[in-house]
């Protein structure tokens, strides 16, 4: 029985991604802060539930010793994160700390500590799920962007480190997924930015914008092709929005990227 490690398992993607390999009949290790609180996966046979806080260190170390003393992982899926969003200006120290420690700092960490399984048996796949706003700016998430662009970056140096001990890099590319992020996010409010704030609001709560809209179990179903297709492809695009704005922006440079973000925000 193959087994996947996941992490952000408790909701949207990384719950649908723990369900889906469970179907598939994958052994589970779903890993989350408030994992303990989801009695619909502890009732699956095949998923064990892990807490686990993925900007704590020692407790990443701590689980992932415990997970590979009694599994032999073949997959991790880096899935946790979280939105800053607001006003850079108005930002806390604090809160800038958390956003790169769990969106960046975290999956490296993770990674870190299931890298000498994976050498020792020379092979096994580590899958970071990065963002659309990693390639296409977006106002007010640019420290959630710049964590995800660093992500992205990052899996693409350290898949070409990994080459000769047989072990893949891959990333997921989300467009607008329907789940509870945005909502479960960190929102900064400004009254010197109050009128953009108010433009950005109205185009994530536009009936058009919600059309676009893909499902966590969708992109659950990607997350599966790239951990069992045998490819040496490092990126995979969930869904129609981010195929189609990354095809987009191939080419464009700089500048009309800029101008092509402020129309997609702003009108």
């Amino acid at each position: 029985m193959s087994t996947i490690f996941i992490t952000g398992a408790s909701s949207g993607m990384g719950k649908a991604t723990a369900k889906l390999f469970a179907e598939r009949g994958w052994q589970v290790i779903a890993a989350s802060r408030s994992i303990g609180d989801d009695v619909e996966l502890a009732a699956i046979e095949n998923i064990e539930t892990v807490t686990l806080d993925v900007t704590d260190p020692r407790q990443i170390r701590s689980v992932a010793a415990d997970i590979l003393s009694r599994f032999d992982v073949d997959v991790l899926f880096n899935n946790a994160g979280a939105v800053l969003f607001g006003p850079v200006e108005e930002y806390t120290d604090e809160q800038l700390d958390a956003q790169i420690a769990v969106n960046l700092l975290g999956p490296i960490r993770v990674t870190q500590a299931f890298l000498p399984h994976f050498r020792e048996r020379r092979g096994g796949t580590v899958i970071n799920t990065t963002s659309l706003t990693a390639m296409l700016p977006a106002p007010f998430m640019s420290v959630y962007s710049a964590a995800k662009a660093g992500l992205e970056r990052w899996s693409f140096g350290l898949n070409l480190e990994l080459d000769e001990f047989g072990i893949r890099v891959k990333t997921i590319v989300p467009g607008i997924v329907d789940t509870n992020l945005m909502v479960a996010g960190t929102v900064v409010q400004s009254d010197a930015y109050a009128v953009h704030l108010g433009e950005v609001f109205a185009a994530f709560g536009d009936p058009a914008t919600a059309e676009l809209f893909s499902t966590a179990e969708g992109t659950a179903a990607v997350v599966f092709g790239a951990a069992t297709d045998g490819k040496t492809r490092v990126r995979y695009l969930t869904d129609a929005t981010a195929k189609e704005y990354v095809a987009m922006m191939v080419g464009f440079g700089e500048e009309t990227t800029q101008a092509f973000a402020s129309t997609v925000m702003f009108g």
